[in-house]
């Protein structure tokens, strides 16, 4: 009897407990919306050794898609332009230097969120970035620049080098929050961070800069529409 008592006992329990997840499943229907974005970035790169810097500022935006599979998670896909690089500090001497890179981005991010009409949410995943150009600005003559005395303790590879990392890719995530003003529409504020695993300048052993990481804060306004 206990042969049929035990595997019996334990389909029902499987039936009960399915049941009510099977319910809650089937009363929750996926959500697709498509939205834009645009913002400000501050960047700077990591270099090995370092170099002295401040933060350099550029512009982002994009297009978004964000699809919500469950209750509380989903999934966006962006496609941006962004710019990213640096902008060195010399203290007290009369010099300035910022390079500024653009990229076309794709962003894949988990999305995780909390509340109903207001929203709080986590964003996180891989990018990959394609570089579409570049612009630099200096009072520097840097032809002459390695003869410069005010230059004897500065690293002055990078000033030189172009950005040599045509693909990119690393890691972002962020925070930020979203008001729903209808159904069908909702407008959100977001901040990220980003660290690319790849250098943007010319980087190795034997070079001047061993590491060349670039590192940005995002900070954006959006629109989500809700298509389905």
């Amino acid at each position: 009897m206990r042969k049929y008592l035990i595997p019996g006992a334990l389909s029902l329990m499987s039936a009960v407990c399915w049941c009510p997840l099977a319910t809650a499943q089937s009363h929750y229907v996926s959500r697709v919306y498509v939205g834009g974005h645009a913002g400000v970035n501050m960047s700077r790169v990591e270099f090995t050794p370092g170099v002295t810097q401040g933060l350099n500022t550029g512009m982002n935006a994009g297009l978004n898609f964000r699809y919500i599979e469950q209750k509380h998670f989903g999934f966006i896909v962006e496609l941006n332009w962004e710019q990213r690089g640096w902008k060195e500090d010399f203290e007290e001497l009369p010099y300035n230097y910022s390079r500024t890179a653009n990229f076309i981005q794709l962003p894949f991010l988990a999305h995780i969120y909390f509340g109903n009409r207001g929203k709080f949410y986590i964003n996180a995943g891989p990018s990959v970035s394609f570089f579409v150009g570049e612009s630099t600005k200096t009072n520097i003559d840097l032809t002459s620049a390695d003869s410069n005395p005010d230059f004897n303790s500065t690293i002055t590879y990078q000033w030189k080098e172009k950005v040599n990392q045509k693909v990119d890719y690393g890691i972002q995530g962020g925070i930020g929050g979203e008001f729903s003003i209808n159904r069908n529409n909702s407008i959100y504020l977001d901040a990220r961070f980003y660290f690319g695993l790849a250098n943007l300048v010319k980087s190795g052993r034997t070079d001047p800069i061993r590491g060349s990481n670039p590192m940005t804060i995002s900070i954006s306004a959006g629109y989500w529409f809700r298509v389905k």
